[in-house]
């Protein structure tokens, strides 16, 4: 009797996936958030890390593996971590923006993460989210095919992980809270980082210079997270090319490159073949600083490229590694010709009915100084008190139940929802604003998307102030890049400049300077998820807002219940 061949494939469709589940692990970690001392710049500070470690331990996965981290919060401040990019398939109680999906860890206590990577490979990371906990708080969190599985280019020699970030020469808790309470921009870092460490151009560091070996022929993958605090970054290897290959956690259209822009939250993956003669070549970062007039930390990061063939020099004499040329500090043409050069690597399903289209104006304000406050309170422009905003609405965090929480539990009076979907009152967002707008109103208010919704969401940069570019960054969810230009929006115009084949899948999008961007995404997850600038000065301004996700029908489209170990606020 002949097999029947739909039963053959079932069965063998049944195989494959039994297969793919048992091959997916679930690891197990500890996370201790505690003070460690830390020496950079020639001075020691007790620096909040997780592990000891600064930055904090890289995490290793497959696409379909579960974590399971247990944080324990031995640091003197309320705490969270938050997985960035991962998509928290129904598991919103590990996303970890405080206040938003979790009251904080507070010191003493602990919280455990649970959440399976699904259908996600590349490169993302964790950190803090709670006050400026990050600008120490972060690692890697690499995400590799499933096992048997392999990559969409050839297989790199090696992978190596390079963290960008931020550091400060005093103790970053004590420098939003000061800027907090004058009202006025906090002050800039003293130096950025490579995996932690300063390089070369810095006092007392150059000892201590991270060294990327490498051998003459190979392709090695270079894993690009810009974790930093309040910084766009360019980021270059002297007389090398980087082939880019993925973002945010996927795959792109292979793109060849010089340069790099990464805004705070972004991560790029490149590959890089060492071709040039055997020398020491500087890895360098340095500011994009879109912001015209706003101070900014003008200084250089290095590692080095070292060939392992390199001819070691005579005792006591100093080769100095060749520098690469990077783009001015305002070169917002670099930085455009970067962002718009992503694509997905085939046609990909981009949502075309559009159920929710929706005009966010993203942007800076200033408030007037509150009546009986003190000059000291209002340090700002004209003796005014800075502030951020979304559609002139300034995002207030509740402080006794988190979003989810009072969402999930009915609990009233926390948050609203009727968060605007277009601006209040239009405007010329990138002209002269006139001083009435400058005000926002703060407030706690979501918006309530359907399960399923088909969203289009305009993101305009405002000059109210000044323009600046602004990263992006939507929780629980990768979202398309279907367009981004200069000036205002123009539906009728812009409209025929959709990408809607092949554009890039990111989590982060860079809202250009002046300028504007398109993005798509179906709300098929339900809970409640913040969209806000990855620069903290500007979330910690109210720079930010929430999407209320809506369960759908049956238990695969419904949040799952909290863990008995959630946070009490």
């Amino acid at each position: 009797m002949e097999a029947n061949p739909f039963c053959l494939a079932l069965l063998l469709l049944i195989f494959a996936s039994a297969m793919t589940i048992s091959n997916a692990k679930t690891q197990y970690h500890d996370f201790v958030i505690q003070a460690t001392p830390v020496k950079r710049l020639c001075k020691t500070h007790n620096t909040i890390t997780v592990n000891g470690m600064y930055p904090g331990p890289t995490l290793e996965v497959n696409n379909g593996d579960t974590l399971v981290i247990n944080v324990v919060n031995r640091a003197r401040y309320n705490a969270t971590i938050h997985w960035h990019g991962v998509r928290q398939v129904r598991t919103g109680w590990a996303d970890g923006p405080e206040f938003v999906t979790q009251c904080p860890i507070r010191p003493g206590g602990s919280y455990t993460y649970r959440f399976t990577i699904q259908g996600q490979e590349g490169t993302l990371w964790w950190h803090a989210h709670s006050s400026w906990l990050r600008a120490t708080v972060y690692g890697a969190l690499i995400i590799h095919p499933k096992e048997g599985d392999s990559y969409p280019f050839p297989k790199p020699k090696r992978e190596i992980p390079l963290l960008l970030g931020e550091w400060w020469d005093a103790n970053p808790i004590d420098v939003v809270r000061q800027a907090t309470r004058t009202g006025a921009a906090p002050n800039i870092s003293d130096a950025y980082t490579i995996n932690g460490q300063p390089g070369d151009l810095y006092s007392c560091s150059s000892r201590d210079t991270i060294i990327v070996p490498v051998g003459s022929g190979e392709t090695n993958l270079l894993r690009v997270v810009n974790s930093g605090l309040n910084q766009e970054l360019f980021f270059s290897v002297a007389n090398h090319k980087l082939t880019v290959v993925g973002a945010d956690a996927s795959y792109v259209k292979p793109f060849i490159t010089t340069v790099l822009m990464l805004g705070p939250g972004q991560t790029t993956d490149v590959l890089i073949t060492a071709d040039q003669p055997p020398a020491r070549y500087y890895i360098a970062a340095r500011a994009y600083a879109s912001a015209q007039g706003a101070p900014f930390d003008n200084t250089t990061t290095t590692a080095i490229l070292e060939y392992k063939s390199a001819p070691c020099p005579a005792i006591g004499v100093l080769v100095k590694a060749v520098m690469p040329i990077l783009p001015e500090f305002n070169d917002t043409a670099t930085a455009a010709a970067f962002t718009k050069s992503f694509r997905s690597p085939r046609k990909v399903l981009v949502p075309i009915e559009i159920d929710e289209n929706l005009f966010f104006t993203v942007g800076l304000g200033l408030n007037n100084c509150p009546t009986g406050s003190s000059s000291a309170n209002c340090q700002g422009p004209n003796g005014t008190r800075f502030t951020a905003s979304m559609n002139n609405e300034s995002f207030v965090l509740p402080s006794t139940f988190s979003l989810l929480q009072a969402h999930h539990q009915g609990i009233p009076g926390v948050f609203t929802t009727d968060f605007p979907a277009t601006p209040p009152v239009k405007f010329d967002y990138t002209g002269n604003v006139s001083r009435s707008l400058w005000q926002p109103v703060p407030g706690t208010k979501v918006y309530k998307l359907k399960y399923g919704a088909k969203v289009q969401l305009v993101l305009q940069g405002t000059s109210i102030f000044t323009a600046e570019n602004h990263p992006i960054h939507l929780h629980g969810y990768d979202f398309y890049i279907i367009a981004e230009g200069f000036g205002n929006f123009d539906p009728e115009k812009d409209s025929e400049k959709f990408n809607l084949v092949d554009p890039p899948l990111r989590n982060t999008a860079s809202v250009p300077v002046g300028g504007w961007s398109v993005i798509r995404f179906i709300a098929d997850n339900p809970g409640v998820w913040l969209m806000h600038c990855h620069l903290d000065v500007h979330i910690t301004w109210g720079l930010a807002m929430a999407f209320l996700v809506e369960n759908g029908v049956g238990e695969l489209e419904t949040l799952e219940p909290p863990p008995e170990d959630l946070p009490l606020c």
